[in-house]
């Protein structure tokens, strides 16, 4: 019998699950839009340009934030499930795997809108925002620490 201690790692100095990196990093992929928007805020002078840089069409730019809005909550979820309160949150935060498979599914059909403007031409943007999609969604649904993550934040542990 062979004992398995590769996944104590995971664990903080209070016995919690902590959250993956690889999540604040999917986060920060579903959520790019608002990254773009939180970063144009503190440009003063030359916001629209800094959001034309990356999204050159206005209405991509929106429909970039309405899609990442559920990642925004996630985000918010995890935050507070780092703190212990409130408790209400616990049945929201056990369904972030589904808000993340939501707006992963919404990210793909904005992407399939942008790729049948272009007439499915290649674009290296174009590529990379597919592959990251299909990065991000093998983390949602194999990635065992989130799992164990998703499921340790329960009333019997305060």
């Amino acid at each position: 019998m062979v004992l398995d201690f590769s996944h104590i790692r995971w664990l903080d100095d209070k016995g919690r699950v902590k959250p993956p990196l690889s999540l604040y990093i999917v986060l920060a992929f579903l959520a790019r839009s608002w990254c773009i928007f939180a970063m144009s805020l503190t440009q003063t002078g030359q916001r629209d340009a800094l959001v034309k840089l990356f999204y050159p069409e206005k209405t991509d730019f929106i429909s970039g934030l309405i899609a990442g809005s559920i990642a925004v909550v996630v985000f918010f979820l995890i935050t507070f499930e780092r703190r212990g309160k409130p408790t209400f949150l616990i049945p929201l935060f056990q369904r972030i795997k589904w808000g993340l498979f939501v707006t992963l599914i919404a990210e793909a059909f904005l992407i399939y809108g942008k790729l049948s403007y272009l007439k499915f031409q290649f674009s290296w943007q174009n590529g990379l925002e597919v592959l990251g999609l299909f990065w991000c969604g093998l983390f949602i649904f194999k990635s065992q620490h989130l799992e164990y993550y998703v499921k340790n934040w329960t009333l019997d542990r305060e």
